[in-house]
């Protein structure tokens, strides 16, 4: 049966009530806001735990032989909560998704192999294929052919830990596709446990209507489409492709002025393909994060660092496109806060594999496994700007998490791309169970 998003009735003092008991290790990293530098390598990690929820919030986790665990779990069990046995497997948080394009129509199955064959992102924008090729499928879609797509694909997400996600527009390129778009992502945020934090992306390619004309389609997106957003309330955060070939450094600096009048929170696709200064942009504009940055200077990196920018990393989009991976280690050893993330779409990364990102990140971009997790999580969450409400178990914290088929987190990556959730918590009660 598939996962529905439960709200909690006021009356029922136990709904999203739990206890877990006998877990082998909790592995956590803590904070309320984003893990800098060599913060992201210091999770907490306790062995015989237990985590103990009420109205879907944590009020303990911690070692399961102490007297503030005992009370915590007398209360649990006076008010009829359920209580799971980890059997000595491992409890994480629930993963945060903090990039992705997850709700088109169509695929691009066929890019994958001209990929293989050596031809190149801009190559394949060229020919006719890329994001304008997901647009024409998607502006022919229905709001509830969207929303079955999207559904699908939250249910997949689900059963991979991820318990936040954050979506992006951006395959409509007009007013009416765009906020369709946008309007599924909301009915889709309640209806699906996972939670979905919106970004409108309408400058995510220049369409065919506006051909060679990138700033004059920037001009439609500040006059007509921005506006509407942000009257009907469908996305936190704004964000635009900043590359060369696609929107150069003056209309993205136009587009971000414009989307921070609006109250829109900023991101940037930053330095992806060429290094055009996306990151340094970012920087200027002490925007939220700056986003995939393969080929970001270490200056403008530095810039990022000093304004607070939280680098989204996004490993599978690399490994997708052949390309050296996003130099996360420099990063972090610069002071910078970064984050994993998936970036799923139909083009450049049909994958939201996180067990692969875990791999990718330990093999092949110099990062501990701690380093990792925290990516994964808070820092994640931070980059929703959500750091203060989930992304760690910790009292007060939403009891988001995820008990592994495993004994040690660290076999998320040792165990290199299997899946390894055996149970998902959202808001404390129980959304996904491998053995259901």
């Amino acid at each position: 049966m598939r996962p529905t998003r439960q709200r909690s009735d006021p009356t029922e003092t136990a709904a999203g009530s739990i206890a877990i008991v006998d877990i082998g290790e909790l592995a956590t990293p803590i904070g309320k806001g984003a893990l800098r530098g060599a913060e992201m390598g210091r999770l907490r990690r306790v062995r015989g735990a237990a985590l103990v929820a009420q109205a879907g919030r944590i009020i303990y986790a911690g070692p399961q032989d102490t007297a503030e665990c005992k009370a915590a779990l007398d209360a649990a069990k006076a008010l009829g909560a359920p209580i799971l046995d980890a059997d000595g497997a491992a409890c994480v948080p629930g993963f945060v998704d903090s990039h992705t394009h997850f709700l088109f129509a169509g695929y691009r199955a066929d890019e994958f192999f001209w990929r293989a064959k050596g031809l190149s992102y801009m190559e394949i924008h060229h020919r006719g294929g890329g994001i304008r090729r997901t647009m024409e499928a998607t502006r022919l879609a229905s709001a509830s052919e969207l929303l079955a797509l999207g559904r699908a694909r939250l249910d997949s997400m689900l059963a991979m830990g991820v318990t936040t996600v954050e979506g992006k527009s951006g395959y409509g390129l007009n007013r009416d596709t765009e906020i369709r778009q946008l309007e599924v992502m909301r009915e889709l945020d309640s209806l699906s446990p996972v939670d979905i934090v919106s970004t409108f992306m309408g400058p995510h390619s220049t369409p065919p209507e506006f051909e060679g004309r990138p700033s004059a389609y920037i001009d439609y997106l500040i006059g007509e489409v921005l506006p509407e957003v942000a009257r009907l309330r469908l996305a936190r955060y704004a964000d635009i492709f900043c590359e060369k070939g696609v929107f150069g450094i003056d209309d993205s600096r136009r587009y971000l002025e414009a989307a921070r009048s609006l109250g829109f929170g900023l991101k940037i696709h930053a330095d992806e393909i060429e290094p055009l200064g996306g990151a340094g942009l970012a920087a200027e504009f002490g925007a939220a994060s700056a986003e995939h940055l393969l080929k970001a200077s270490k200056a403008d990196l530095a810039a990022m660092a000093e304004a607070g920018v939280l680098a989204v990393c996004l490993p599978l989009t690399a490994f997708n496109l052949r390309e050296p991976y996003a130099d996360a280690r420099s990063m972090i050893d610069l002071g910078l806060a970064v984050a994993l993330a998936s970036d799923l779409n139909p083009g450049s990364c049909p994958s939201q594999s996180i067990p692969l990102i875990f791999a990718l990140g330990v093999l092949y971009m110099g990062l501990s496994f701690d380093e990792c997790l925290s990516a994964l999580t808070l820092n994640g969450a931070a980059a929703l700007g959500l750091a203060g409400d989930r992304g760690s178990l910790e009292s007060g914290k939403r009891a988001d998490l995820i008990i592994l088929d495993a004994p040690e987190a660290s076999h998320l990556a040792y165990r290199s791309g299997m899946d390894l959730v055996r149970t998902v918590v959202k808001d404390g009660i129980v959304a996904f169970s491998s053995a259901s």
